[in-house]
This record gives structure tokens, C-alpha cells and sequence, in this order.
């Protein structure tokens, strides 16, 4: 591995580490901030997660637009994301949750199986660390949204 590729592996760790803040931050306001803002948060945590999930799909047009597409199937794949995670917004709290949830660990299931070629190690042990930590806190935000009900 060349030094580049080192220094890129560790930016792209570092950003997607600090890409979990805002999951943290929504989690811990939806826990303990006060009434009012309390589904502020809860709707920042959504909203973040549809755009986060609609990104993910971003890499798979890359490489289907870089030539790593024989049968077309990424470019389909970078679509379902969005498709996911809008319709997402549109349900309850709980619902949305569930959902980009669901649509978090199905592409990770995805890019870990059918989808891994083309994908560098060091971006599926990235992808499969943060998208444990996602389901973690969507999970802490579904176990909240319940005590609310």
C-alpha cells in the first residue's frame, strides 16, 4: 500500500468517525434534552440519517461510473438508498427509524456479499464498524421513541 493510500485510509477514517456525531448528538438531545426540543432532535437524527443512507449509494454510481459495473447492477443499488430513505421521512418516528435502519444493514449485507468487488478491504472494515455504531444508535433511538409512546 503506498503512503497516499495510507493517508487516505486514515482521512476516510477520521471522517467517518466524525460522521457519527450528529447520530450522537440527535441520540443524546432525543434522550435529554428538554420536552421541546426533544423531537427537534429526534427529526434532526432522521433527517440525517436519510441523507447519510442516500450518500452510501453515491459510491456504488462511483464505481459503476469508474467502469465497475458489468450488468449495470450498481448503478441500481445506488438508487435504492434514496428510495429508502425518503419514503423514510414520510412515516412516524419509529417507523422511519426502523426503516433507514433496514436499509443501512441491507446495504452494508450488500456491499459485505454480492457487492464487495471492487470495494477495498480497508472500506468494508470501515463500512462494517460505522454501520454497526448507525444501527446502534438507531436501535437507542427506536428504545426512545418507545418510552415516548
Amino acid at each position: 500500500m503506498t503512503p497516499y493510500a495510507l493517508d487516505l485510509d486514515r482521512h476516510a477514517h477520521r471522517l467517518g468517525l466524525a460522521g457519527l456525531l450528529p447520530f450522537l448528538l440527535a441520540l443524546t438531545a432525543a434522550w435529554l434534552a428538554p420536552s421541546a426540543w426533544r423531537f427537534v432532535a429526534i427529526y434532526a437524527f432522521l433527517g440525517y440519517g436519510a441523507v447519510i443512507l442516500s450518500f452510501l449509494g453515491g459510491v456504488h454510481w462511483g464505481l459503476a461510473l469508474a467502469g465497475a459495473d458489468p450488468g449495470g447492477r450498481r448503478l441500481i443499488v445506488g438508487v435504492l438508498p434514496s428510495l429508502v430513505a425518503w419514503p423514510a421521512l414520510l412515516l412516524g418516528p419509529a417507523a422511519g427509524a426502523a426503516t433507514l435502519l433496514a436499509g443501512f444493514v441491507a446495504l452494508r449485507l450488500y456491499e459485505a456479499g454480492p457487492g464487495a468487488e471492487g470495494l477495498p478491504a480497508s472500506y468494508q472494515r470501515l463500512r462494517t464498524r460505522l454501520t454497526l455504531a448507525v444501527a446502534v444508535c438507531h436501535v437507542g433511538l427506536i428504545a426512545r421513541l418507545l418510552t415516548l409512546a
